[in-house]
Protein backbone atom coordinates (compact mmCIF):
# COMPACT_ATOMS: atom_id res chain seq x y z
CA UNK A 1 0.00 0.00 0.00
CA UNK A 2 1.74 3.43 -0.75
CA UNK A 3 2.09 5.93 2.14
CA UNK A 4 0.51 9.51 1.33
CA UNK A 5 3.38 11.87 1.97
CA UNK A 6 2.36 14.55 4.03
CA UNK A 7 2.41 18.52 2.58
CA UNK A 8 3.48 20.92 4.66
CA UNK A 9 3.77 24.38 5.18
CA UNK A 10 7.30 24.20 6.84
CA UNK A 11 8.24 20.66 7.62
CA UNK A 12 6.60 19.48 10.89
CA UNK A 13 3.68 22.32 10.93
CA UNK A 14 0.27 22.60 9.39
CA UNK A 15 -0.89 25.64 10.13
CA UNK A 16 -4.82 25.33 8.22
CA UNK A 17 -4.46 28.77 6.87
CA UNK A 18 -3.33 30.73 4.64
CA UNK A 19 0.65 31.30 4.95
CA UNK A 20 1.62 34.88 6.73
CA UNK A 21 5.01 34.99 4.73
CA UNK A 22 6.58 34.94 1.11
CA UNK A 23 9.80 34.07 2.16
CA UNK A 24 11.28 32.26 5.14
CA UNK A 25 14.76 31.83 5.88
CA UNK A 26 16.36 29.55 9.00
CA UNK A 27 19.37 27.44 9.67
CA UNK A 28 19.45 23.66 8.68
CA UNK A 29 20.35 22.57 12.41
CA UNK A 30 17.63 24.94 13.69
CA UNK A 31 15.10 22.45 12.24
CA UNK A 32 16.55 19.39 11.30
CA UNK A 33 17.74 18.80 14.85
CA UNK A 34 14.38 18.49 16.46
CA UNK A 35 14.44 15.59 14.28
CA UNK A 36 17.41 13.36 14.37
CA UNK A 37 18.81 15.12 11.44
CA UNK A 38 16.31 13.41 9.38
CA UNK A 39 13.61 14.91 7.69
CA UNK A 40 11.16 12.33 5.87
CA UNK A 41 9.64 12.76 2.89
CA UNK A 42 6.94 15.65 2.47
CA UNK A 43 6.06 18.19 -0.13
CA UNK A 44 5.24 21.92 -0.01
CA UNK A 45 2.05 22.76 -2.13
CA UNK A 46 2.53 26.34 -2.85
CA UNK A 47 6.53 27.23 -1.89
CA UNK A 48 9.63 26.37 -3.86
CA UNK A 49 12.39 25.99 -1.39
CA UNK A 50 16.39 26.34 -2.01
CA UNK A 51 18.72 24.75 0.63
CA UNK A 52 22.14 25.91 0.68
CA UNK A 53 24.74 23.14 2.25
CA UNK A 54 27.47 25.13 3.48
CA UNK A 55 29.20 22.46 5.87
CA UNK A 56 28.89 19.06 6.54
CA UNK A 57 27.11 16.05 4.47
CA UNK A 58 23.98 14.37 3.55
CA UNK A 59 21.64 12.80 0.95
CA UNK A 60 18.65 14.62 -0.38
CA UNK A 61 15.57 12.22 -1.88
CA UNK A 62 13.47 13.13 -4.47
CA UNK A 63 10.89 10.53 -4.46
CA UNK A 64 12.60 7.34 -5.20
CA UNK A 65 15.71 8.90 -6.16
CA UNK A 66 18.81 9.97 -3.64
CA UNK A 67 21.41 12.42 -4.55
CA UNK A 68 24.74 12.96 -2.17
CA UNK A 69 25.37 16.50 -0.47
CA UNK A 70 28.69 17.84 -0.57
CA UNK A 71 29.07 21.38 0.14
CA UNK A 72 29.13 23.66 -0.89
CA UNK A 73 25.77 23.25 -2.61
CA UNK A 74 22.35 24.26 -3.48
CA UNK A 75 19.06 22.33 -3.46
CA UNK A 76 16.33 23.44 -4.91
CA UNK A 77 13.06 21.61 -4.68
CA UNK A 78 9.94 22.94 -6.96
CA UNK A 79 6.21 23.40 -5.24
CA UNK A 80 4.38 19.71 -5.13
CA UNK A 81 7.43 17.39 -5.55
CA UNK A 82 7.82 15.06 -2.40
CA UNK A 83 11.39 15.27 -0.91
CA UNK A 84 13.51 14.45 2.10
CA UNK A 85 16.83 14.41 3.70
CA UNK A 86 19.18 13.18 5.69
CA UNK A 87 21.62 15.21 7.81
CA UNK A 88 25.10 14.91 9.13
CA UNK A 89 25.37 16.54 12.42
CA UNK A 90 27.87 18.63 11.99
CA UNK A 91 26.01 20.05 9.22
CA UNK A 92 25.15 23.99 8.34
CA UNK A 93 23.52 26.68 5.96
CA UNK A 94 20.13 27.62 5.44
CA UNK A 95 16.68 26.46 4.18
CA UNK A 96 14.88 29.15 2.03
CA UNK A 97 11.32 28.84 1.89
CA UNK A 98 9.29 31.31 -0.60
CA UNK A 99 6.04 31.44 -2.65
CA UNK A 100 6.37 29.99 -5.86
CA UNK A 101 4.10 32.73 -7.20
CA UNK A 102 5.83 35.33 -6.07
CA UNK A 103 8.76 33.90 -8.48
CA UNK A 104 8.86 35.23 -12.35
CA UNK A 105 11.07 32.93 -13.68
CA UNK A 106 11.71 32.25 -17.62
CA UNK A 107 14.32 30.95 -20.21
CA UNK A 108 17.01 28.46 -18.84
CA UNK A 109 16.02 29.78 -15.18
CA UNK A 110 12.64 28.76 -15.30
CA UNK A 111 13.54 25.35 -17.05
CA UNK A 112 16.23 25.07 -13.96
CA UNK A 113 13.41 25.76 -11.09
CA UNK A 114 10.99 23.14 -12.88
CA UNK A 115 12.73 19.79 -11.27
CA UNK A 116 14.25 19.06 -8.17
CA UNK A 117 18.00 19.39 -8.62
CA UNK A 118 21.79 18.96 -6.31
CA UNK A 119 23.63 21.87 -7.93
CA UNK A 120 27.48 21.96 -6.69
CA UNK A 121 29.13 25.53 -5.91
CA UNK A 122 32.52 26.00 -6.60
CA UNK A 123 34.15 28.93 -4.65
CA UNK A 124 36.88 29.64 -7.81
CA UNK A 125 34.29 29.83 -10.21
CA UNK A 126 33.22 33.37 -10.47
CA UNK A 127 29.59 32.26 -10.88
CA UNK A 128 29.89 29.96 -8.24
CA UNK A 129 31.24 32.92 -5.89
CA UNK A 130 28.77 35.04 -6.91
CA UNK A 131 26.09 31.97 -5.97
CA UNK A 132 27.90 31.90 -2.14
CA UNK A 133 27.78 35.79 -1.77
CA UNK A 134 24.38 36.37 -2.45
CA UNK A 135 23.04 33.39 -0.16
CA UNK A 136 25.04 34.39 2.47
CA UNK A 137 23.62 38.05 2.17
CA UNK A 138 20.23 36.80 1.87
CA UNK A 139 20.29 35.44 5.35
CA UNK A 140 21.56 38.71 6.22
CA UNK A 141 19.29 40.93 4.94
CA UNK A 142 16.46 38.65 6.31
CA UNK A 143 17.93 38.32 9.85
CA UNK A 144 18.78 42.41 9.81
CA UNK A 145 15.12 43.61 8.92
CA UNK A 146 16.64 46.62 6.99
CA UNK A 147 14.75 48.93 4.88
CA UNK A 148 14.13 47.51 1.80
CA UNK A 149 15.11 44.11 1.98
CA UNK A 150 11.86 43.06 0.20
CA UNK A 151 13.26 44.35 -2.99
CA UNK A 152 16.71 43.20 -1.87
CA UNK A 153 15.87 39.61 -1.08
CA UNK A 154 13.81 39.32 -4.37
CA UNK A 155 16.31 40.35 -6.23
CA UNK A 156 18.62 37.99 -4.96
CA UNK A 157 17.10 35.09 -5.24
CA UNK A 158 16.50 35.63 -8.84
CA UNK A 159 20.61 36.03 -9.08
CA UNK A 160 20.94 33.17 -7.41
CA UNK A 161 18.17 30.83 -9.53
CA UNK A 162 19.26 32.49 -12.72
CA UNK A 163 23.22 31.72 -12.17
CA UNK A 164 22.43 28.21 -10.64
CA UNK A 165 20.78 27.25 -13.87
CA UNK A 166 23.84 28.70 -16.19
CA UNK A 167 26.25 26.26 -13.38
CA UNK A 168 23.82 23.48 -14.01
CA UNK A 169 23.44 24.17 -18.23
CA UNK A 170 27.43 24.61 -18.27
CA UNK A 171 27.59 20.87 -16.00
CA UNK A 172 24.56 19.45 -18.15
CA UNK A 173 25.06 20.00 -21.42
CA UNK A 174 21.83 19.73 -23.64
CA UNK A 175 23.36 17.39 -26.37
CA UNK A 176 23.79 14.58 -23.13
CA UNK A 177 20.29 14.77 -21.64
CA UNK A 178 19.00 12.89 -18.68
CA UNK A 179 15.49 12.07 -18.00
CA UNK A 180 15.79 15.12 -15.65
CA UNK A 181 16.74 18.07 -18.38
CA UNK A 182 13.77 16.48 -20.75
CA UNK A 183 11.27 16.64 -18.50
CA UNK A 184 12.68 20.41 -17.22
CA UNK A 185 12.76 21.14 -21.07
CA UNK A 186 9.08 19.96 -21.20
CA UNK A 187 7.64 22.30 -18.39
CA UNK A 188 9.81 24.97 -19.91
CA UNK A 189 7.95 24.67 -23.35
CA UNK A 190 4.59 23.91 -21.27
CA UNK A 191 5.22 27.01 -19.29
CA UNK A 192 5.39 29.26 -22.11
CA UNK A 193 2.66 28.06 -23.58
CA UNK A 194 0.05 28.35 -20.54
CA UNK A 195 1.76 31.71 -20.47
CA UNK A 196 0.64 32.15 -24.25
CA UNK A 197 -2.72 30.68 -24.03
CA UNK A 198 -3.87 31.02 -20.29
CA UNK A 199 -6.79 33.57 -21.06
CA UNK A 200 -8.37 31.29 -23.17
CA UNK A 201 -8.81 28.46 -21.17
CA UNK A 202 -7.01 25.67 -23.33
CA UNK A 203 -7.47 21.66 -21.83
CA UNK A 204 -4.59 19.88 -21.10
CA UNK A 205 -4.82 17.99 -24.60
CA UNK A 206 -4.12 21.30 -26.35
CA UNK A 207 -0.88 21.95 -24.60
CA UNK A 208 0.14 17.69 -25.46
CA UNK A 209 -0.66 18.43 -28.91
CA UNK A 210 1.46 21.68 -28.88
CA UNK A 211 4.59 20.08 -27.10
CA UNK A 212 4.52 16.89 -29.71
CA UNK A 213 3.46 14.16 -26.79
CA UNK A 214 0.39 12.61 -25.98
CA UNK A 215 -1.98 13.78 -23.18
CA UNK A 216 -1.14 10.66 -21.15
CA UNK A 217 2.74 11.26 -21.35
CA UNK A 218 1.94 15.09 -21.14
CA UNK A 219 0.33 14.19 -17.62
CA UNK A 220 3.78 11.77 -16.57
CA UNK A 221 5.99 14.89 -17.27
CA UNK A 222 3.87 17.22 -15.50
CA UNK A 223 3.26 14.67 -12.15
CA UNK A 224 7.62 13.65 -12.39
CA UNK A 225 7.91 17.49 -12.18
CA UNK A 226 5.45 18.90 -9.81
CA UNK A 227 3.12 16.02 -8.06
CA UNK A 228 0.02 17.72 -10.00
CA UNK A 229 -1.69 16.53 -12.87
CA UNK A 230 -1.58 18.83 -16.27
CA UNK A 231 -4.99 20.13 -15.54
CA UNK A 232 -4.14 20.42 -12.15
CA UNK A 233 -1.10 22.36 -12.88
CA UNK A 234 -2.92 24.44 -15.76
CA UNK A 235 -5.43 25.30 -13.19
CA UNK A 236 -2.71 26.38 -10.74
CA UNK A 237 -1.14 28.72 -12.82
CA UNK A 238 -4.16 30.67 -13.58
CA UNK A 239 -4.67 31.10 -9.90
CA UNK A 240 -0.98 32.03 -9.59
CA UNK A 241 -1.70 34.94 -12.54
CA UNK A 242 -4.92 35.93 -10.49
CA UNK A 243 -2.98 36.74 -7.54
CA UNK A 244 -0.28 38.55 -9.59
CA UNK A 245 -3.17 40.54 -11.01
CA UNK A 246 -4.89 40.89 -7.66
CA UNK A 247 -1.79 42.47 -5.54
CA UNK A 248 -0.09 44.56 -8.61
CA UNK A 249 -2.87 46.12 -10.40
CA UNK A 250 -6.67 47.85 -9.68
CA UNK A 251 -8.37 45.79 -11.70
CA UNK A 252 -11.88 44.79 -10.33
CA UNK A 253 -11.58 40.98 -9.30
CA UNK A 254 -14.54 40.60 -11.41
CA UNK A 255 -12.60 41.71 -14.57
CA UNK A 256 -9.67 39.72 -13.98
CA UNK A 257 -11.85 36.63 -13.26
CA UNK A 258 -13.41 37.63 -17.43
CA UNK A 259 -9.50 38.41 -18.43
CA UNK A 260 -8.33 34.93 -17.37
CA UNK A 261 -11.33 33.53 -18.95
CA UNK A 262 -13.65 32.70 -16.60
CA UNK A 263 -17.24 32.69 -17.13
CA UNK A 264 -18.64 35.15 -14.62
CA UNK A 265 -17.91 36.93 -11.29
CA UNK A 266 -19.38 34.16 -9.08
CA UNK A 267 -17.54 31.17 -11.21
CA UNK A 268 -14.55 32.83 -10.99
CA UNK A 269 -14.57 33.73 -7.27
CA UNK A 270 -15.45 30.44 -6.53
CA UNK A 271 -12.22 28.60 -8.27
CA UNK A 272 -10.49 30.91 -6.46
CA UNK A 273 -11.96 30.11 -2.85
CA UNK A 274 -11.38 26.56 -3.73
CA UNK A 275 -7.64 26.71 -4.74
CA UNK A 276 -6.16 29.50 -1.98
CA UNK A 277 -9.11 28.97 0.95
CA UNK A 278 -10.26 32.53 0.86
CA UNK A 279 -11.99 34.96 -1.35
CA UNK A 280 -10.53 37.10 -4.43
CA UNK A 281 -10.89 40.35 -2.08
CA UNK A 282 -9.60 38.55 0.99
CA UNK A 283 -6.80 37.49 -0.88
CA UNK A 284 -5.97 40.87 -2.02
CA UNK A 285 -6.33 42.74 0.83
CA UNK A 286 -4.69 40.34 3.40
CA UNK A 287 -1.35 40.35 0.72
CA UNK A 288 -0.87 44.17 0.32
CA UNK A 289 -0.95 44.42 3.78
CA UNK A 290 1.68 41.92 4.26
CA UNK A 291 3.64 43.62 1.20
CA UNK A 292 3.02 47.18 3.05
CA UNK A 293 4.15 45.81 6.58
CA UNK A 294 7.60 44.27 5.04
CA UNK A 295 8.16 47.34 2.86
CA UNK A 296 8.08 49.72 6.50
CA UNK A 297 10.45 47.41 8.30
Amino acid sequence: MTKTVPTYDLYGERTGNSPDFWLHCETIPSRSSLHRYEIGLHRHESFFQILYISAGSGDARFGTETAALTPPAIVTVPPAVGHGFRFSRDVDGHVFTMLASHLRLSGEAGQFAAAPRVTPLDAGDPDGAFVLAALERLAGEWAGRKSGRTDLMGAYLISVLTLAARLWSRDNPPDRPTDGTETARRMEHLNGLIQQHFRSRKPAQFYAREIGISPTHLNRVVKAATGLTAHGYIARKLIDEAKRALVFTEAPAHEIGLALGFADAAYFSRAFLRATGVTPRAFRLAERARLAAQSSE
